[in-house]
């Protein structure tokens, strides 16, 4: 590994570091969350982001072809030698107009950067690769995972694909889409099933790798935030460098937006930008623990010294309350996300908002954004839901330059987007309705014919 990166700890003041080896991720000293930090004055920078332009002409070498790796320069933690990759980042970030029409924009103001096109069919395999460049060098041989499903499709493919590790998930009981878990069964994966929801996977993931001594890739592991770090690297090329000034992404663990924030922070010191675009943070309504402590609680990084307090009472008060995370958008159905510190600190840095949209917003918007040409599962519609209310408050303008972030391929939660197309109210009752979701504004329902040319012939003369 790099001599000239480390792990430190993101409290202020305690600042403390820990070998980049280190696989407890967490301070030695006060239990907090760590940052992959960088001796940046003895690392070769680049001078222009313009430099990665270059990596296109390389595309047979894996590490140029890789929309990760070709970044490196970036978080160089690993050598060249030490890197795994399977082609990950190969992502578009595309113009929507229809998009912009529907949440009140200008044309040509809207972009989404979709993540769908990544080998596991999400925005994971970013930060698995990262991590699991780290866990190779640490000489690993099973890896874990606490998953709603896309982190477990992740590790099992990059598993899979290499042979070089085991990968053992936990998933909560009836808390995962079978687009999903399809996905970690059919590549080998070890999957537990426990008797409660991701929270309790979560906790529960941690001891056992500690006691075991697996391998942890959630997003508690700071090298899987380095990997996610260059979704905004893509976004600013596909901008032919230019910042946007709204990057709207769904609140989940909130290891995104924390990455997110850390590039931007990291660019700007480096000098290679001059400003951050603002961030939006966009939570289930059934899972907005984040949206509750930031908006309505008014919780702030304030410059690492949060309001322990106020923190620990909203936690306390939603256990005492048996409060679980419950919506369809099954990728950010998290109640206790794990980098909350990291996202406050990615807002008071680069300046945002925290907002929350119900399933039947994400459902409207998901619908909206295929009819544009590109296919997401709920959680990723909770960007365009978010937007679509940030424009009606005033709070992004009509004009400004905005990147939603759509994290997950349609075909993740498949069951979701038939229901809601359904003509069949019994199919739309048990899957959408019973979760408070009304209507299907946008519904494309299947025209029943008889099985007879003239009535088909006059069916398409009369839709198409």
């Amino acid at each position: 590994m790099s001599e000239l990166a480390f792990q430190r700890c993101i409290n202020p003041v305690c600042r403390a570091t820990v070998d980049l080896a280190d696989t407890s991720f967490r301070c030695p000293k006060c239990g907090g969350l760590l940052d992959v930090a960088y001796e940046w004055d003895r690392l070769p920078v680049p001078r222009s982001l313009k430099h990665f332009e270059s990596k296109w002409s390389n595309r047979t070498d894996p590490l140029d072809f890789s929309g990760v790796w070709r970044f490196r320069e970036l978080f160089p933690f690993a050598t060249d030698a030490q890197i795994m990759t399977i082609g990950e980042g190969q992502t578009l970030c595309q113009r929507a107009d229809a998009v912009a029409a529907y949440v009140g924009m200008n044309p040509g103001t809207v972009y989404l950067e979709y993540e769908g096109m990544n080998p596991s069919g999400s925005f994971k395999d970013n930060g698995m690769t990262a991590a699991f460049t780290h866990a190779r060098v640490t000489g690993a041989t099973r890896a874990a995972c606490a998953s709603t499903g896309n982190t477990s499709a992740s590790l099992a493919i990059y598993c899979a694909a290499t042979q070089l590790m085991r990968a053992v998930i936990f998933i909560g009981s009836g808390k995962i889409s079978y687009g999903k878990l399809s996905q970690a069964l059919e590549h080998g994966a070890l999957t537990v099933q426990i008797a409660g929801d991701f929270d309790d996977a979560l906790r529960q993931v941690q001891d056992v790798s500690r006691q075991l001594g697996i391998y942890l890739v959630n997003s508690v592991n700071p090298f899987r935030l380095e990997g996610q770090k260059t979704i905004m690297f893509r976004i600013l090329e596909s901008l032919q460098w230019r910042v946007p000034d709204w990057i709207v992404v769904p609140g989940g663990n909130l290891g995104n937006v924390s990455s997110f924030g850390k590039a931007f922070t990291e660019l700007k010191e480096l000098g290679l930008i001059d400003r951050a675009p603002q961030l939006a943070v966009v939570n289930a309504a059934g899972a907005d623990t984040f949206f509750q402590l930031y908006d309505r609680h008014g919780l702030r990084w304030n410059a690492g010294d949060i309001d322990r307090p106020k923190l620990d009472g909203y936690m306390h008060a939603m256990d005492a309350a048996n409060r679980r995370a419950d919506t369809l958008a099954s990728a950010i159905e998290i109640n206790r996300p794990v980098n909350l510190p990291k996202a406050l600190r990615a807002l008071e840095r680069c300046g945002g908002v925290v907002r929350e949209a119900t399933d039947q917003e994400m459902l409207d918007a998901k619908a909206k954004i295929g009819a544009g040409g590109l296919g997401c599962e709920p959680a990723s519609a909770a960007s365009v839901a978010g937007l679509l209310k940030l424009v009606k408050e005033g709070v992004i303008a009509r004009s400004d330059t905005v990147a939603c972030v759509l994290t997950g391929h349609v075909l993740k939660d498949p069951d979701a987007t038939v229901a809601y197309h359904t003509a069949d109210p019994a199919v739309f009752e048990a899957k959408l309705g019973k979760r408070g979701v009304k209507r299907a504004s946008y519904a494309n329902r299947a025209v029943q014919v008889p099985n007879d040319l003239a009535e088909i012939v006059k069916a398409i003369e009369l839709y198409a």
